[in-house]
């Protein structure tokens, strides 16, 4: 079928013819691609693009470097190391019954591919799945979030330059776009987001039967035992919860703390808070806003709620609607049926929540969904062990945080609500390739001699077959 309603399918249509051509080139063409874009990310467009995020919510330039523009360069250098391999066909063993024939795995394109990015790292997870993307041999929609708009202009700049638009494309818009674009067969789409979102994308791809990768979010909470070092989990949780004000798919949530541990951890909060940010984090340069005014005021909101409610807030909690600034906030007592404790939070408010034995905590955790993240600060195995084989997540890290992210051996996604799929490595270029069975016929097979009509000499050949093959 034909889709030439809107020049989004017209796009969708020249993408489609172009496939094949995109997808029969060699890894080596693949690699000069994504050559090309490290070129651009690091060197060509580095400043433009940290001078666009801070424009969009006044985020640093080394937080760029860092969060942004340096896990996409690792990507590259990681596929390109590798993508020769996994390029190469999968011989796998082929059982004696099919004696004379032999078996491959060759991992091909899926097809045309969407990927909708969101605002909070708009630079990562746009160019991230491109590099997936473009490793196993795809043609590509990407759709950025329109909420930084400034960051979107530059990274279309880019594609633009490296890219012809029937292989890869880049279309701004509004939430309008992302709809026109979902009514499209595409053959994958690749979306980031919140399990909100991933509900109507996913069933938008449903019409079409198209497969989806959905990196979804959700309260990733983070357990603190009387036997973790303290001080050092505080840092950590500080500088994976306040990076991008908050704004992380895999900060910490929400902190479930030994309740002898209460007071310590308060006071070393309000200490590393002033190390990291000075007194005045508002005057900081190592401190982003939030990205608009509606995501300022549904967390102003959140804080209003607890004061309401009788929560504490025992750091922090100062704002200015006038640069969308919230303050590195810590908070106590926050009712359970609060918008605090039961929505994802993505901003810079920690809740911490006390807890008497490790089996109380699991099952706080147990009561809510599958986070993307779950965190464990222990030094005991046993307590370390006991957390792992008695929740499920997305994935984990023990004794620090958001480095998971990192290891691009590892898998990165959530688990039914915090997502669905993977990515990174070998893990996303899997999910842009299917995996396509082979088998080659040599010589006469033993099916060969099974043919109708069928007669007792046939029989006994299969009745050897069910008891010794």
């Amino acid at each position: 079928m034909n889709y030439s309603d809107n020049k989004y399918a017209t796009l969708f249509n020249k993408q489609k013819t172009n496939q094949f051509l995109v997808g029969n080139t060699s890894y080596k063409e693949r690699i000069g691609k994504l050559k090309r874009l490290k070129h651009a990310l690091e060197v060509s467009y580095k400043q433009e693009l940290r001078e666009a995020l801070y424009k969009d919510f006044k985020k640093p330039h080394l937080e760029t470097d860092l969060t942004e523009i340096y896990p996409v360069i690792d990507e590259i250098k990681f596929v390109t190391k590798n993508l020769k391999s996994w390029l190469e066909r999968q011989k796998v063993e082929t059982p004696l019954a099919l004696l004379g024939s032999s078996s491959f795995i060759i991992n091909e394109p899926k097809g045309v591919c969407l990927i909708i990015s969101p605002w909070n790292y708009p630079i990562n997870l746009t160019f991230g799945p491109l590099v997936s993307a473009i490793a196993g041999g795809n043609t590509v929609i990407l759709k950025p979030s329109e909420m930084t708009p400034n960051t979107s202009k530059v990274m279309a700049k880019i594609v633009a330059e490296l890219f012809e638009e029937n292989e890869i494309a880049l279309v701004e818009g509004e939430v309008e776009v992302s709809q026109e674009l979902l009514k499209l067969p595409f053959n994958h789409i690749f979306f980031t987001g919140s399990p909100a979102v991933g509900k109507i994308v996913m069933k938008a791809a449903s019409e079409h039967l198209t497969s989806v990768t959905l990196e979804l979010g959700g309260k990733s909470p983070t357990i603190i035992d009387d036997g973790s070092h303290l001080e050092k989990a505080v840092k950590r949780i500080i500088y994976g919860k306040f990076t991008n004000a908050g704004q992380t798919c895999i900060a910490p949530d929400y902190v479930l703390l030994k309740s002898s541990l209460k007071s310590e951890f308060i006071e070393l909060f309000k200490t590393k808070v002033l190390e990291f940010y000075s007194e005045n984090p508002e005057t900081s340069d190592s401190y982003c806003r939030i990205v608009n005014r509606k995501h300022f005021d549904r967390l102003v909101s959140h804080l209003e709620e607890t004061k309401t409610n009788k929560g504490s807030i025992v750091s922090g909690g100062n704002y200015n609607a006038t640069d969308n600034f919230i303050e590195p906030t810590l908070v106590l007592d926050s009712p359970e049926d609060s918008k605090l404790m039961q929505e994802e939070i993505f901003g810079p408010i920690l809740p911490i929540k006390t807890y008497e034995t490790i089996e109380e905590a699991v099952s706080y955790v147990n009561s809510k969904e599958k986070p993307l993240a779950l965190y464990i600060f222990s030094k005991s195995k046993k307590t370390i062990n006991y957390v792992l084989q008695n929740t499920r997540a997305g994935g984990t890290c023990i004794n620090h945080n958001l480095l998971q992210f990192l290891n691009h051996n590892l898998p990165f996604g959530g688990s039914n609500n915090s997502g669905i799929g993977k990515s990174h490595g070998i893990f996303g270029f899997q999910e842009f390739t299917n995996q396509r069975s082979v088998l080659k016929q040599h010589t006469l097979g033993a099916v060969d001699l099974l043919t109708p009509p069928y007669n007792n000499w046939k029989q006994k050949l299969v009745d050897l077959t069910l008891k010794w093959f």
